[in-house]
């Protein structure tokens, strides 16, 4: 556990997203297979309050993000969402907006890799969540699409505008934000969203065992490795020699790093505590 932890207690149950929970590994797959896996007012809810609760746990070492059925997510609710917010005001709109990008906040801020295992639609606020993701294992059946302009909305929606360009280039981000076009799994793997293939059928699998092997690894250096891509992206040349310098000499006083050194001498594998 944190050694800061609240007077909260960790919640138990949650009800709009399935929690799994073994050796380090969280699996938080969505659970709507009869709408694709549609996000509502209460999975985002669930999903930006979830991650702030294992960001400080202290247990998590990895998340795999996946979808039930047969899609990944379809975004969000067109009744549940998209005809609620016509009734709402400007407030309610603005906070109802922040809520969604807190939750692509948390997962580029959590100090833990996720993982998004990737089958069947990614579309709109899913295709989102993916793009924020670590490490995104593709089935041949996925199809991802930025759907944002065809609602009538800006295709800089939750941070995509930010990540996206980042990813694959300004022109590749420019073509899928502005038009909504939708790319199959062989373009999107050309133009750089796809981490990892997998055949048809077994992201979750893939996924897993990604997930396994980094659970397995050195989660401190992890964990910096991802604070640092994401600091660094803004950053001048000299700013971010000098931020890596700083982080690589703190980890040079750690546990992990010590444990290292006492694997290679003894010819044993390195036995990784976090620290």
């Amino acid at each position: 556990m944190s050694p800061y932890p609240s007077s909260a207690s960790p919640t138990g149950q949650w009800k709009h997203l399935r929690v799994e929970r073994a050796g380090g590994v969280v699996t938080v797959t969505l659970d709507r297979p009869d709408k694709l896996n549609a996000l509502t007012f209460g999975s985002y809810a669930d999903l930006r309050d979830l991650l702030a609760e294992l960001a400080h746990d202290g247990e998590t070492r990895v998340l795999v993000l996946a979808g039930a059925g047969r899609g990944f997510c379809s975004g969000g609710d067109v009744d549940e969402i998209i005809g609620a917010t016509l009734g709402m005001g400007t407030g309610e709109l603005l906070g109802f907006n922040r809520m969604t990008g807190q939750v692509v906040r948390a997962i580029r801020e959590a100090p833990f890799p996720v993982i998004a295992a990737v089958h069947g639609i990614a579309a709109g606020a899913g295709a989102v969540l993916a793009l924020a993701a670590d490490f995104r294992i593709v089935e041949p059946s996925a199809r991802f699409a930025f759907l944002f302009t065809r609602v009538g909305l800006a295709g800089a929606d939750m941070g995509a505008a930010y990540l996206l360009p980042r990813m694959v280039g300004l022109g590749h981000a420019t073509r899928l934000l502005m038009l909504g076009e939708t790319v199959g799994a062989e373009e999107a793997e050309r133009i750089g969203l796809v981490s990892q293939t997998a055949a048809e059928g077994e992201a979750d699998a893939v996924a897993a065992a990604l997930a396994e092997r980094l659970a397995a690894g050195p989660s401190l250096a992890y964990q910096q490795t991802k604070a640092l891509l994401t600091a660094e992206l803004d950053m001048p040349l000299a700013a971010a020699v000098e931020m890596d310098a700083a982080a690589q000499a703190l980890l040079m006083t750690s546990a992990d790093y010590a444990e290292f050194h006492a694997a290679f001498t003894a010819k044993r594998p390195p036995r990784w505590e976090g620290r």
